[in-house]
């Protein structure tokens, strides 16, 4: 199996935002139909990483947070041609070693089916699930 070197930087305008928003999009069930503006206002609210395999987006993952005690992972994917090279696993390594991301109190993600990707960067499932509450609106882009 050959793998390319992925190169991964936080800098928004290296982002390649029709790939990033097609697949999460169309291809996403949290994010499926969002609106291209408020898929905007996310990505510049957020800190972004974008992986690159010769200069092509393969991978995007994008945290909301304080910078100093708590995020939010969020929007985490490998384009699907590219999956099951560690490449997740090396966009969580460096995302983890952001230094805006040193320090926190809590980082917090939802997952159906990648709990594997994340556990070797130290998640573990809820301590107190009793203790969290949502206000979910899973509808919302359909109204939009």
């Amino acid at each position: 199996m050959q793998t390319h070197e992925l190169t991964i930087s936080s800098n928004k305008a290296d982002l390649e935002m029709e790939t990033v928003y097609t697949f999460l999009s169309q291809e996403t069930a949290w994010a499926k139909g969002m609106p291209r503006e408020t898929f905007e206002r996310a990505v510049a609210g957020s800190l972004c990483f974008g992986g690159y395999i010769e200069g092509r987006q393969v991978a995007f993952a994008r945290l909301i947070t304080d910078g100093a005690t708590f995020a939010y992972l969020c929007d985490v994917f490998v384009l699907p041609d590219y999956r099951g090279k560690g490449y997740a696993s090396r966009l969580m390594k460096h995302v983890f070693a952001s230094p805006s991301l040193q320090g926190l109190r809590r980082i917090v993600l939802v997952t159906t089916d990648a709990h594997h990707v994340y556990e070797p960067h130290g998640f573990t499932g809820l301590a107190n699930p009793e203790r969290y509450m949502e206000l979910h609106n899973p509808d919302v882009y359909k109204a939009a």
